[in-house]
């Protein structure tokens, strides 16, 4: 008889983004759909991910002066 060694797979929870539904999948793995909803969507299209483009047009100065007013606006937290 042989013997398999002890192999660790790791997992993540992931949520179906059809169902809604918990299942396991590898971790960093690409499945956005839980294994029975993955039948009925192998034909649609999957969406293609759009890259966004930050641009800082601010100064240092600029960004203090607006962190100064939110921190005057929400005062030290609690405020929920």
């Amino acid at each position: 008889m042989e013997r398999l060694d002890d192999v660790l797979v790791a997992m993540e929870l992931k949520y179906c983004e059809r169902c809604g539904g918990l299942w396991l999948r590898e971790s960093e793995g690409e499945e956005i759909y839980c294994p029975g909803c993955r039948p009925e969507m192998v034909e649609l299209p999957r969406g293609k991910r759009k890259r966004v483009r930050v641009i800082a047009r601010n100064t240092i100065e600029e960004l203090e002066g607006c962190l100064a007013e939110l921190t005057a606006f929400c005062g030290e937290g609690g405020n929920a």
